[in-house]
């Protein structure tokens, strides 16, 4: 039996537990400190520290304070990490608690944080997924139900001093292009609401003052949402302090790929089986500086797909070189349109992209001046048929509810 190495309670606010923190800072304590070889699991909050709640309300989205998250548990030492050094994570299991079968998505407030497609999208919006076993359905979404490829959204090890001094100039000279930006072009440093794990006192006001917030990914690994790290997925991590300094957070039992609603995945609380080992020296060994990995042998197998394409001339009819980003935005919209045409909502559509195991490719870079992505739609996590067909959508979803919405305040 693997010891429980961080306990959590969902009663309680995580700035009590000083085995969380929701900054990166070389100098925040190890919570504890494990072998190569070793396996034990961590309890994660939710990413928000439970301001969200399961109810047909909006509200808490609309108003929930981004600077305090993500919420992470850790960091673990492993014994003999070294920088330089890879830190081979082995995902053994992942799930959410007996007490809390549920998870949220949502879309945000474009004046507070916004999203992939925060312009149709401007006000924020909450679907609730309840799991039963392996599947999940929402009471706000009718005729979907698929299975989850449950994951962290985050997780990585602690970075150096140069490598965090590195963060904060680029994201701020980026922040600096357009200060009054909505939402913001990076996420700064902010104090206020850093909750630094064991540090205490001057140290951790010293430290909180220059933690880099925990949105983004980085060369470290971090916030990549990559729905493929699931139990049984391998995970190599540069080290770049002394113990490596594992946290994880961020769990989500199922997301599409892109995480385009921003609160973009099935959002949980729960617990994550881990196991430990190092490769000495493998950073310059395998030539790497940003995490690798291998994907999990479970996934759900889904073999109808419908799949949309989009280019890089926007909604607007401008055109774009080999952007990428805007390719996708278009093979999501042209999915979002196709959705309603089966009667359900745009959000109810953009929802499903969202939470449900879509694929998102790059299919083609080089065809100046076009990029070209696709989106991945499974056809069999539907109740109706999706294929057109010569008499076009005559069979469409019995859909009564939509998804919450709640105003931005005056």
């Amino acid at each position: 039996m693997a010891e429980t190495i961080v306990k959590i309670d969902l009663n309680k606010s995580p700035y009590e537990n000083d085995m969380i923190h929701n900054r990166w800072h070389p100098d925040i304590p190890m919570v504890a400190t494990v072998k190569p070889g070793d396996d034990f699991i961590m309890e994660c909050y939710d990413w928000t520290g439970g301001q969200i709640e399961n109810n047909d309300s909006a509200d808490d989205v609309r108003d929930v304070d981004l600077t305090q998250v993500h919420f992470l548990s850790g960091p673990v030492g492993v014994e003999g990490a070294e920088p330089g050094d890879l830190l081979v994570v082995d995902i053994l299991d992942i799930g959410a608690f007996q007490e809390s079968q549920w998870g949220f998505n949502g879309f945000f407030s474009k004046n507070n944080g916004g999203g992939f497609l925060t312009e149709h999208f401007p006000e924020a919006q909450k679907s609730i997924w309840d799991f039963n076993g392996m599947f999940t359905k929402s009471r706000h979404i009718p005729g979907v139900e698929f299975a989850g490829l449950i994951h962290p959204g985050l997780i990585g090890c602690l970075p150096s001093k140069e490598m965090l001094d590195t963060w904060n100039k680029r994201e701020k000279g980026l922040y600096d292009t357009e200060p009054d930006r909505v939402p913001a072009l990076a996420t700064l440093p902010y104090a206020d609401t850093a909750h630094m794990g064991r540090l205490s006192g001057d140290a951790a006001k010293e430290a909180a003052a220059e933690g880099a917030r925990t949105v983004p990914p980085r060369e470290h690994g971090g916030n990549c949402d990559i729905k493929d790290l699931s139990r049984g997925s391998k995970i190599y991590f540069p080290v770049y302090v002394e113990g490596g300094g594992l946290s994880v957070g961020d769990l989500h039992f199922s997301q599409g790929d892109g995480e385009i609603t921003f609160c973009g995945a099935i959002e949980m609380a729960g617990w994550i089986h881990l196991r430990v080992n190092l490769v000495k020296g493998g950073m310059e060994k395998y030539g790497i500086k940003n995490p690798i990995f291998k994907p999990s042998p479970i996934t759900p197998k889904y073999d109808d797909y419908i799949i949309f394409e989009g280019i890089s001339v926007d909604e607007y009819g401008e055109q774009h070189y080999l952007d990428v980003h805007v390719a996708y935005r278009q093979a999501c919209l042209n999915a979002i349109e196709f959705l309603t045409k089966f009667g359900y909502s745009k959000a109810q559509s953009y929802a499903i992209l969202g939470c449900a195991p879509v694929q998102g490719h790059i299919s083609g870079v080089v065809d100046i001046p076009n990029a070209c992505a696709t989106l991945w739609l499974p056809n069999e996590i539907f109740d109706i048929d999706l294929n057109p067909t010569a008499d076009g959508p005559t069979v469409k979803v019995e859909n009564t509810v939509d998804i919450p919405k709640s105003p931005d305040k005056e």
